[in-house]
C-alpha cells in the first residue's frame, strides 16, 4: 500500500486503531482500479485460451436459479466434448459487469444495455405458481387468485426493482401475504419442493419434478427474457466463442422446453 501511495503521490488510506479506512481519493479511483483488475484477470484467461491445446478458463455469470438448476447440466455436456476447458461460475442475482470484465460471459434475465457487448436473446422463461403435491393433499388446491389468501405462501422479503415491476404488471401479492420470506429464488424453490407452501418458480424447472404442480396457469404467470452476452473483444478467442455459441444453442433448447 505504501508503494502504491508513493507511486501515485496520493494517500489512499488513513491509518486508525481499528484498521485502514479509504480516503476520498481512494473512493474516486476505486472504479478504475476495479476495471484494471478485471482487465488483468481477462488477460490471464485469454493468454491461456488461444486454442484448446492450452487449458482455457472461461468465467460465466448467472442468476442463482440458472447457475444451479440449468448450467451444471449444460456445462457437463460441453465438457464431454471439450475436456480442456475450465469454468468459473459466478452465481448471483446481482448483474455482473461485463464491460469491467467481472465475467467473460453472462446469462441474464434482462436485455443487456451496454453497446460494447455481443448479446443474443434466446427466448423466455415462464414463471408461475407451483406447490408440492403433499402440500396440496393437506391444504387443497386454489381455484382462483382470491383463494391464495387461505394458503401458505412463499415469496420475497424486500421489495426489489423486479418485484415493483411485477406489481405494476398486476401482481397484487405483498410482503405481508407470505408465510415464508426470502429474496433468494433458490431458497424459495427449496421451500416449494419441501412442501412448505405455494410459491413462484420457472415452469421449465418445476416440470422436471412430477410432484410439483403448476397452479392457476391462466390467471397468473409472466415471462423473463433470457439473454447470453459477452464483451465484443472476446469474439476473437476461440474457446470464448465456442462456449458462447454452445450456451446460446443449449439455453435455446431450455427456453423451448417450457412450451412442451
Amino acid at each position: 500500500i505504501r508503494e502504491l501511495e508513493s507511486s501515485l503521490s496520493t494517500a489512499l488510506f488513513s491509518r486508525a486503531p481499528d484498521g485502514l479506512k479509504p480516503t476520498d481519493a481512494a473512493l474516486r479511483v476505486e472504479p478504475h482500479a476495479q476495471t484494471m483488475a478485471g482487465a488483468a484477470a481477462t488477460l490471464i484467461r485469454l493468454t491461456s485460451a488461444k486454442g484448446f491445446d492450452v487449458q482455457p478458463v472461461v468465467r460465466i455469470a448467472a442468476s442463482e436459479i440458472v447457475g444451479t438448476e440449468v448450467l451444471p447440466a449444460v456445462l457437463t455436456q460441453f465438457r464431454a466434448q471439450h475436456a480442456g476447458v475450465v469454468f468459473e461460475l459466478s452465481v448471483s442475482d446481482r448483474t455482473e459487469d461485463l464491460l469491467h470484465r467481472n465475467a467473460d460471459i453472462a446469462v441474464r434475465m434482462t436485455r443487456p444495455k451496454q453497446a460494447a457487448l455481443i448479446a443474443r436473446r434466446i427466448g423466455s422463461a415462464t414463471v408461475g405458481l407451483h406447490a408440492h403435491r403433499h402440500y396440496l393433499d393437506a391444504h387443497g388446491r386454489p381455484a382462483s387468485m382470491d383463494d391464495l389468501s387461505r394458503h401458505v405462501l412463499i415469496g420475497f422479503d424486500r421489495e426489489t426493482t423486479s418485484i415493483r415491476a411485477l406489481q405494476r404488471l398486476g401482481m397484487t401479492l405483498k410482503r405481508e401475504d407470505f408465510a415464508f420470506r426470502t429474496d433468494s429464488h433458490l431458497a424459495q424453490l427449496a421451500a416449494i419442493r419441501a412442501g412448505y407452501g405455494i410459491g413462484m418458480c420457472q415452469t421449465a424447472i418445476a416440470r422436471r419434478d412430477s410432484d410439483l404442480v403448476h397452479l392457476l396457469p391462466n390467471q397468473f404467470g409472466f415471462n423473463l427474457e433470457v439473454w447470453v452476452a459477452m464483451h465484443e473483444d472476446l469474439r476473437a478467442s476461440r474457446p470464448m466463442r465456442t462456449v458462447f455459441d454452445y450456451l446460446v444453442a443449449s439455453l435455446s433448447d431450455y427456453a423451448r422446453a417450457k412450451r412442451r
